[in-house]
């Protein structure tokens, strides 16, 4: 009898515990206010552990000397260190970098994504595929193979096309354009196809209206490109060129994949790679943070500036 009435007494009890109360947190947790947060949550984590801790960390090391087991704080001198031959080097290396990887990872992959958005261009599956295969190897086998293509000796792939050119070979990986050569190219090879799926994500959004009507206005192809077709593609292009401002300057795999640790004459000194090479290099990490604080900055300005050009940023209602 007292096992029964236990039993009648604690099978209520037991019942609201287990259904009552997960359907208040189950319903706690599909309200609209808690939901959103728990979508954003993981990113909030990520961002706030590999984005914003190393920052604030880089920032506060850049005024310390960190040597092992010895760390102190000393203001500004590594500041006052940055600003030398090897930094402007490797500044003015990865300036022009930028500016050639912006031209032609903006101008190229629009005009494929056009080409291949046109109705005269069959198999537009296969050259998009091949295409965007180059994105998904590793800089480092990408790098490799571009290392036996572009190989000093008359043998190598690139030495072959020159000697049947009629000029001689060239040693690539040791003069200063055939450096920048190398990196942009492989930038290029690399980047081409994720900038042209941009571009072919814009051309699907154009309303066929608009060129309706500019047939029926007599519109040639190329005023159809000029006011129509490009007006559409400038939010993609600001995009793409943004980011490959920024990548250009944060460019450090294309460097060390040809050069490893150091290159003839810092022909292909990058600033990351400066950075690489003095903080992990010669152990020196509260140099080597300035160095990273001072790119920052660097990215932040130029950006900002090149994001009010193009009329991204607008002051007031405009």
């Amino acid at each position: 009898m007292s096992s029964e009435l236990q039993k009648g007494n604690t099978s209520p009890s037991l019942q609201k515990t287990s259904f009552k109360e997960p359907n208040k947190f189950l319903k706690f947790l599909n309200s609209k206010k808690v939901v959103p947060y728990i979508f954003v949550f993981p990113f909030i984590i990520s961002f706030l552990v590999l984005t914003l801790y190393p920052a604030v960390r880089g920032i506060m090391m850049s005024f310390q000397s960190i040597l092992p087991g010895q760390v102190k704080f000393i203001g500004l001198d590594n500041y006052s260190r940055v600003f030398n031959a090897n930094f402007y080097k490797a500044l003015s290396n990865t300036t022009i970098y930028v500016i050639l990887t912006v031209l032609i990872l903006t101008i190229l992959p629009m005009v494929l994504a056009i080409l291949l958005d046109s109705k005269y261009v069959k198999f537009k599956t296969f050259f998009r595929a091949s295409l965007f295969i180059p994105a998904l190897t590793s800089t480092i086998v990408g790098g490799m193979i571009f290392r036996l293509m572009f190989s000093g000796t008359e043998s190598s792939v690139a030495n072959q096309i020159v000697s049947f050119l009629g000029m001689e070979a060239v040693d690539w990986r040791y003069q200063a354009w055939s450096a920048m050569f190398l990196m942009v190219v492989l930038a290029s090879w690399r980047w081409i196809g994720v900038n042209l799926l941009y571009f072919l994500a814009q051309l699907q959004n154009i309303p066929s209206e608009l060129y309706e009507a500019a047939d029926i206005d007599g519109a040639s192809k190329l005023q159809k490109m000029r006011y129509v077709t490009i007006p559409h593609l400038k939010p993609i292009i600001i995009f793409v060129s943004t980011i490959t401002i920024i990548n250009g300057f944060r460019m450090f795999e294309e460097s060390f994949v040809f050069w490893e640790t150091s290159s003839p004459g810092n022909i292909g000194l990058t600033v990351v790679g400066y950075i690489y090479q003095q903080g992990i290099g010669q152990n020196d990490m509260g140099f080597g943070s300035a160095i990273g604080v001072v790119l920052m900055l660097i990215i932040f300005v130029i950006s900002i500036i090149y994001l009010i050009a193009t009329g991204t940023f607008k002051r007031g209602d405009e």
